[in-house]
């Protein structure tokens, strides 16, 4: 995992601010996450051993970004510390009705993150080929994520891009990926192809369009998520669209798209095909909106079996022996 760490300053409230609007919060809390840490823990709690590679700011929220993902037992000995930035920031406003649903918006400070060097990722050169899969976003300089891309492909290792935060130059990191990973409006920003809902479900369409636009940008596999609506796969062999898990109430869906993206990789990783990976990722996924807050709504692999049992498909039961693959 190469990516970003972001200290998550959480403020609830019943209606979201207009310009030059003040309103009345109802709540407050920080938590660690960012999402490269975010996947990297979600990936580790359903039993892949992770090494995590980014940069912290010589700062309190550095520390606890760290502590964070070591107590998952991730490999953070390449995690360095940037003296002149500070650890990155998010501000995250959570607007709850009545009902208890909420929606979110995210204002991410990079600080640190985007102090990473050519330089701090030179040894993967050597080292890369020992991993199964290498997770990159968008909260690293884009040049580091085109250089671990590099060596990725020359060692033959998949890579899983996250295409958050999306912006123009990442159409250029697209060409030769194995898997490519967005939203439902990042896929519509990045391909031009928007996607349509329609009484809350995704027009089959109008995604098969942006999975289509995807691959002839050049990568190989498309996933996209869309939200309540479920997620979609697509490749030049298959295409198939599945619905979220129905019956799920969303407290915070702050994280969610990260722990979809690190349990569809961890499962890929572990030999899972493709719709069986996003079958268990929706799992995940619904665990996390669930709970308040990123990392720690992030659920374990018991507690998804416990989901699977619950609701009768048994078939999708994910052994832990099924993991020692995934590195």
């Amino acid at each position: 995992m190469v990516g970003s760490f972001v200290k998550d300053l959480i403020v609830s409230t019943r209606k979201f601010p207009g310009q030059g609007e003040t309103v009345l919060g109802c709540g407050f809390q920080m938590a660690t996450g960012g999402k490269g840490a975010n996947q990297a823990i979600q990936a580790a709690r359903l039993g892949a051993g992770v090494t995590m590679v980014g940069k912290v700011g010589d700062d309190g929220f550095g520390k606890e970004l760290i502590d964070a993902c070591l107590a998952d037992g991730i490999d953070c000995s390449h995690v360095m510390t940037d003296r002149q930035n500070p650890s990155s920031v998010g501000n995250v406003q959570l607007q709850v009705d009545e009902n208890g649903t909420t929606q979110n918006r995210i204002i991410v400070v990079p600080g640190a993150n985007m102090g990473i060097t050519l330089e701090e990722v030179a040894f993967l050169e050597r080292e890369i080929a020992r991993y199964d899969m290498v997770l990159l976003q968008l909260e690293i300089p884009l040049e580091v994520n085109r250089r671990v891309m590099e060596y990725a492909r020359r060692s033959g290792v998949p890579v899983m891009l996250n295409t958050a935060p999306a912006d123009e130059k990442s159409r250029e990191l697209i060409p030769g990926l194995t898997y490519v990973a967005s939203n439902e409006s990042e896929a519509g920003e990045l391909t031009g192809a928007p996607i349509r809902f329609r009484n809350g479900a995704a027009d089959p369409d109008s995604v098969r369009t942006a999975v289509e636009r995807f691959l002839d940008m050049g990568v190989e596999n498309v996933l996209i998520t869309l939200g309540r609506a479920g997620a979609a796969f697509g490749n030049r062999r298959e295409f198939f669209l599945l619905p979220a898990l129905d019956n799920v109430v969303s407290v915070d869906p702050t994280g969610a798209g990260d722990s979809f993206i690190g349990a569809f990789s961890t499962f890929v990783s572990a030999g899972a095909d493709h719709r069986t990976a996003v079958r268990m990722a929706n799992y995940v996924g619904s665990l996390t909106v669930s709970t308040l807050g990123a990392q720690t709504s992030l659920p374990s692999l018991e507690q998804i079996n416990r989901l699977i049992r619950e609701r009768g498909e048994t078939e999708l039961l994910f052994l832990p022996e099924k993991l020692t693959r995934c590195g």
